[in-house]
């Protein structure tokens, strides 16, 4: 079953006012040189707004989801690919300025964190002297 074009437009426009943005008709191959290819008009953030009836992310965020409510947490999945640098987090939507505060108070960067020693072993990984 399609998509009717109204509800894919409806979550960009969702997704662009998230961050003070607007929707930006034509996007991605069929905009104009001049303009970005990115589905909103933010100037710093270029947001890709997707819409699937079946991904396998939300069943990935499922029990994570679950278990962090549970203990009154706020639940962030990190998906990372074997043998890429980085990962992509993803958090729902409402809690999203708790995760970003988050963040600003960690000061989180590249090697900032304990077991992000590329030279060390994890604990978990074996290896050992």
């Amino acid at each position: 079953m399609s998509t009717h074009r109204s509800t894919w437009k409806r979550r960009e426009r969702d997704a662009a006012r998230l961050f003070g943005a607007e929707r930006q008709p034509l996007s991605g191959s069929g905009g104009r040189a001049d303009q970005t290819r990115s589905d909103c008009t933010h100037p710093r953030l270029s947001i890709e707004t997707k819409l699937r009836a079946s991904s396998s992310v939300p069943s990935l965020w499922d029990e994570p989801n679950h278990r962090a409510r549970l203990e009154g947490k706020v639940p962030v999945l990190m998906l990372h690919g074997k043998g890429k640098l980085g990962w992509l987090a993803g958090c729902h939507e409402r809690d999203l300025p708790e995760l970003l505060e988050a963040v600003a108070a960690g000061r989180l960067g590249v090697g900032d964190q304990k077991g992000d020693n590329r030279d060390e072993p994890d604990e978990n990984e074996g290896g050992g002297p």
